[in-house]
């Protein structure tokens, strides 16, 4: 009985959070110290470091075994996670946090306004919280960030960019990397998803949110993605570029025209449906 109301309740997460069941992606470097650990969907990165590693998303709790298996396939060490990251609060980017924590002693740093969403679980997240099939394991914050923050390691800054909205502490990471004698600028977005049922006027719970969407939109405008990431594959099309990383001369995660569309195509529908609610609540 239990199985069969946990697996209801995994399908009716992927409903709310429209992505597909996860399943495992090779791992593979990106480019520099910077690797992708994630699944075919959920993205996890790895930043290698003389002094320890990085790594930002835990994902969902089952994904953990499979995120410690592709570290160790690239050669590395699950134990030398240092630092834990995060691009949001919610449960598919965060619930397996508590257990990546008992295993590696890493230090779990979290955006401010996302503090109290990982610390409960989910159950103070502005839209989800009486939603049970979306909580997670309670995880203890370690560091507190803000926007703007620095995180240092080993020789490696990245530096946190508050993108609210899809959650109060939305983050945005971004660092360099150098690759065949080249520095890039990396940018991991952490979401402009406007969820179904997402209310962007007269939002009790939420006041700011449509403010908070304007304002992480005007952010990443800002930035300059030459290696273009996100919290989910999809973004940044994960499985075309992986197809083309053995075969082009160019490495494909270099995409500077895609992180520009991808923000102006977030930007419009943000925009359309901002303007749809703001007429009905007038009608």
């Amino acid at each position: 009985m239990k199985k069969i109301l946990f697996l209801i309740a995994v399908m009716f997460n992927q409903l709310c959070f429209s992505y597909p069941m996860p399943h495992p992606f090779p791992p593979f470097r990106i480019a520099g110290n910077l690797y992708y650990v994630g699944t075919d969907d959920l993205a996890s990165y790895l930043i290698v470091t003389p002094k320890g590693n990085i790594l930002i998303n835990s994902d969902l709790e089952a994904n953990v075994p499979m995120i410690k298996t592709s570290i160790e396939k690239l050669g590395f060490k699950f134990s030398d996670t240092k630092i834990l990251l995060i691009s949001h609060g919610h449960f598919d980017h965060a619930a397996g946090s508590k257990l990546i924590k008992q295993q590696t002693n890493a230090k779990y740093m979290v955006m401010d306004k996302d503090v109290s969403l990982v610390e409960s679980g989910g159950k103070t997240d502005f839209h989800y919280a009486n939603d049970p099939s979306i909580y997670f394991p309670v995880t203890k914050v370690d560091n507190v960030l803000h926007d703007g923050d620095k995180i240092e390691l080993g020789g490696t800054t990245l530096t946190a960019h508050l993108t609210a909205g899809h959650t109060p502490g939305c983050t945005t990471w971004e660092m360099q990397v150098t690759d065949h004698g080249k520095q890039y600028n990396v940018v991991f977005v952490g979401s402009i998803n406007v969820n179904p049922g997402y209310k962007l006027v007269n939002n009790k719970t939420y006041p700011n949110i449509s403010k908070d969407y304007e304002h992480a939109i005007k952010v990443l405008k800002s930035l300059h993605g030459d290696i273009f990431l996100g919290a989910h594959a999809g973004y940044f099309d994960l499985k075309h570029k992986y197809a083309l990383l053995n075969t082009s001369s160019i490495n494909p995660f270099i995409d500077p025209i895609g992180y520009k569309k991808h923000i102006a195509q977030k930007e419009r529908e943000f925009f359309k449906e901002f303007e749809k609610q703001k007429l009905d609540s007038e009608s």
